[in-house]
C-alpha cells in the first residue's frame, strides 16, 4: 500500500482527462489512466494516440496506463485491479472518456450515431461505476471515495445540431445522481463536472462541425468571453476528488464560464 491517494481516470490521453491526471498525480496521488488510444470508424475526427498517453507515465512514476475502450467493461474492470494491486486500494474514479457526433436535426441523427454516443459516453461511465464502486466501498470507514463524471453544458440546455449529444449528457447526469442515492450514508460520493466550452481536440471537432474557422465563436455565450482551457475544469474535477468535496453528492459542479448562469 502506497499511503497515497489512488484514482483511475478514463480518458485520460488527452483534453480534459490528460490534465486531470497531471493535476493528480502532480498533488501526489497514483494514477491508473485508461483510453482507448485508436481512432473509431463511427468517429468521424482523430480520437488520441498511444504516445500520448504513455507520455503521462513517462512524466510521473505513480501513473500506470491502461489502452482499453470504455464501452468494454471487463478492461475498466482491469484497471481497477491493477490500482488495487500495484496502489493497495482506490479513492477516486473520474470518467472522462466521451466523443461528441452530430451536425443536423435530431430526426436526421442516425442509428448508428445514437449508439456510439450512447455506448461510450454513457454505458462508459456506467462500466466505470460498476467496475470503481465496488472498489471504492472496500476502504475502510470512516470512507472519502469519490466518483466524477465529466457532463456537459449540453446536460443542461439544448444545442443546435447535437440533440443525441445532448441526451446521452442529460443520461450521464441522471446515472450520477441516481448513484449518489445508492451510495447514501458509505462516505462515498458521486457528482457531475459540466465543463461549458474547453480548449480541446473536442472543441475543435464540434467548430468543424459548425463550420467554423475559430473555436472561439463558440464560446461566445460563457460569461469569461473566451473558452476555458482544460487545466481550469481539472481544477474543478480534482477538487471533486478531494476529501474537502464531502458536501458535495448527487449534483453538479458547473465548470462552463458561466455559461448556464
Amino acid at each position: 500500500m502506497t499511503g497515497r491517494r489512488v484514482a483511475v481516470v478514463t480518458g485520460a490521453a488527452r483534453g480534459i482527462g490528460a490534465v486531470t491526471v497531471r493535476r493528480l498525480a502532480g498533488d501526489g496521488w497514483a494514477v491508473v489512466a485508461v483510453d482507448r488510444c485508436a481512432d473509431d470508424p463511427d468517429v468521424p475526427y482523430p480520437l488520441a494516440e498511444p504516445a500520448q498517453l504513455e507520455f503521462l507515465a513517462e512524466e510521473f512514476p505513480h501513473v500506470r496506463t491502461v489502452r482499453a475502450d470504455v464501452r468494454d467493461a471487463a478492461a475498466l474492470h482491469g484497471a481497477v485491479d491493477l490500482a488495487e494491486r500495484e496502489f493497495g486500494g482506490l479513492d477516486a474514479a473520474v470518467g472522462a472518456a466521451a466523443v461528441m457526433l452530430g451536425g443536423g436535426p435530431v430526426w436526421e441523427q442516425t442509428d448508428a450515431q445514437w449508439r456510439t454516443l450512447f455506448d461510450v459516453d454513457v454505458m462508459g461511465v456506467a462500466h466505470l461505476a460498476r467496475a470503481a464502486v465496488p472498489a471504492l466501498l472496500r476502504r475502510p470507514g470512516p470512507r472519502t471515495g469519490r466518483f466524477v463524471a465529466l457532463a456537459s453544458a449540453a446536460a443542461h440546455r439544448g444545442l443546435w445540431g447535437l440533440g443525441a449529444y445532448c441526451a446521452a449528457k442529460h443520461a450521464v447526469l441522471g446515472l450520477v445522481r441516481g448513484l449518489a442515492c445508492d451510495l447514501r450514508d458509505t462516505g462515498v460520493t458521486a457528482v457531475a463536472v459540466s465543463p461549458g466550452s474547453t480548449r480541446t481536440d473536442m472543441l475543435r471537432a464540434t467548430a468543424d462541425l459548425y463550420g467554423l474557422p475559430d473555436v472561439d465563436k463558440l464560446a461566445e455565450q460563457q460569461l469569461t468571453g473566451r473558452p476555458l482551457e482544460p487545466e481550469e475544469v481539472a481544477a474543478a474535477v480534482a477538487w471533486a476528488c478531494s476529501p474537502d468535496s464531502a458536501a458535495v453528492t448527487g449534483s453538479v459542479l458547473h465548470a462552463d464560464g458561466g455559461f448556464t448562469t
